[in-house]
């Protein structure tokens, strides 16, 4: 087993894990909040170091990522490990509770992206920054190889890790999951502040876009759209915003978002975001991208596959403005 990066000892063989704050103090035996940290005789072990639950070759878009090297695929793999603890969560069977793993090396990872001509390797499904000692030596050997890496994240991290990660990282998808702090408590168990601190950082060195699950009654007033809206204006109004349907999962009994409510959320959130689309609706102009400037159509999709696009080096091929496209 890999010894975790981000912890100190402390007395009785306890530990202190620094890696999110949640700063789980773990009895000598016992596992973290994560699941993927494990103390072992006061020292603190990554025991899902290389063990993934799955392996797949996506469409970029599925992360989703839409304005990331548009229409190619990524080698997708997780780990079974996550820091929140949501209610609504889509793949709780991976991420809440121990499930299967297949040993996974971080050479045979990248392996992988090669042998399936993927644009890299993206860390996805549950939460890949709990898995972080295999994605800090996975990701420096993908670079190497000229590889991009993907992270697909909650955000839930602590500033030091994070600082430390980023300079191997391509591309984010980070969920805002409420602009409501009760939220993150009551339905996640963790804070919004981190997450919120997480995205601002991050937006400094790497590609990012933003997905936030409507969900009725917990987080889809107009003042909670309003309110990320305003913020995520005035940390780039360039950056992506995903607004993506939720549907009934895990502990969460609640009907499907209403059409009219994802509408509601787009029409408030272009008012100051160039970017806005809405995910996991049969709707495919909601996905389509726009040029932010003279309006026309710059890529169509279908689902997760792109159909057209009309840009080229990184400009609208109508009005020639730059675009906020990566690829």
């Amino acid at each position: 087993m890999h010894e975790a990066l981000y912890y100190e000892k402390l007395e009785d063989k306890k530990v202190r894990c620094n890696l999110c704050p949640h700063h789980c103090i773990i009895k000598d035996g016992k596992i973290g909040i994560c699941m993927g940290k494990e103390n072992r005789g006061g020292v603190l072990y990554a025991r899902n170091y290389a063990q993934t639950t799955s392996i797949a070759n996506d469409p970029i878009e599925k992360k989703p990522l839409y304005h990331f090297y548009p229409g190619t695929y990524i080698l997708s793999i997780s780990p079974n490990s996550c820091n929140l603890s949501c209610k609504f969560c889509q793949n709780w069977e991976i991420s809440q509770m121990e499930s299967p793993t297949q040993h996974l090396s971080p050479e045979r990872a990248v392996e992988f992206a090669k042998k399936y001509k993927s644009i890299g390797i993206s860390y996805t499904y549950t939460e890949p920054l709990m898995w972080y000692e295999y994605v800090l030596d996975t990701a420096k050997l993908a670079q190497k190889e000229g590889l991009k890496n993907v992270l697909v994240t909650n955000g839930f991290i602590n500033e030091e890790p994070l600082l430390k990660i980023l300079p191997l990282i391509d591309a984010m998808n980070i969920d805002v999951k409420s602009m409501d702090d009760s939220f993150y408590r009551k339905v996640c168990s963790a804070k919004l502040e981190p997450v919120l601190k997480t995205v601002e950082i991050s937006q400094k060195s790497c590609h990012i876009e933003i997905t936030n699950l409507v969900i009725p009654t917990l987080n889809d007033t107009d003042e909670l759209f309003h309110k990320l809206t305003d913020w995520l204006s005035s940390v780039n109004p360039n950056i992506p915003l995903h607004f993506s349907r939720y549907f009934p999962s895990y502990k969460m009994p609640l009907p499907p978002t209403p059409l009219e409510t994802l509408k509601r959320a787009r029409d408030i959130a272009m008012k100051k975001i160039n970017y806005v689309y809405v995910g996991n609706i049969h709707q495919d102009e909601w996905n389509n991208t726009y040029c932010h400037n003279c309006k026309k159509l710059i890529i169509s999709r279908e689902g997760y596959f792109v159909i057209e696009k009309n840009y080229s080096n990184g400009k609208c091929n109508f009005c020639k403005t730059p675009l906020p496209i990566v690829g």
